[in-house]
């Protein structure tokens, strides 16, 4: 009788078990998902030269680093002093259509409301008429949720 009563006990605490993790898969996957929909959200809007849609990504405060002059952003309205600044150095070096692809993200990390991404990009675009592309790059972000949904708090640009 103790015996049947302690299986019971543990067969209720395993189908628990169970449960819980079947809810919590599909609970992590969607929380990565709205992660990257942020995340492409912002290239998105980059590759089509929606200024708008890619800064709406953005936390009012983020921090930046990337490849071209000042090389860094920080603080209120950063993400839209980089785009100004990134649209200055296309212009004077004669940067036209560029496109960043993403590759499979590394790391798509997820602490209550922070997250942590990285992943491989490429960049393509034109010099003065000619086609480059730069391969093997990283981008990696940091992002929060807010109330709004998740937004980045800080990128970096880092070239091959």
């Amino acid at each position: 009788m103790q015996l049947e009563r302690e299986r019971d006990y543990m067969d209720k605490i395993f189908a628990a078990l169970a449960i819980a993790v079947l809810v919590a898969g599909p609970a992590v996957a969607t929380e990565k998902t709205d992660v990257m929909m942020s995340v492409h959200q912002f290239i998105d809007g980059f590759n089509k030269g929606d200024v708008t849609t890619a800064l709406a990504a953005c936390a009012e405060q983020t921090s930046i680093v990337d490849d071209f002059p000042p090389h860094e952003w920080h603080g209120p309205g950063a993400c839209a002093a980089w785009a100004n600044d990134f649209g200055a150095d296309a212009e004077k070096n004669g940067i036209t259509n560029g496109f960043v692809s993403l590759g499979k993200p590394r790391h798509v990390d997820i602490t209550a409301d922070r997250a942590y991404v990285v992943a491989p990009a490429t960049y393509a675009y034109k010099r003065k008429g000619k086609p480059v592309q730069e391969t093997g790059a990283t981008l990696t972000l940091a992002l929060q949720k807010v109330a709004a949904g998740w937004r980045i708090t800080g990128w970096s640009w880092a070239k091959k």
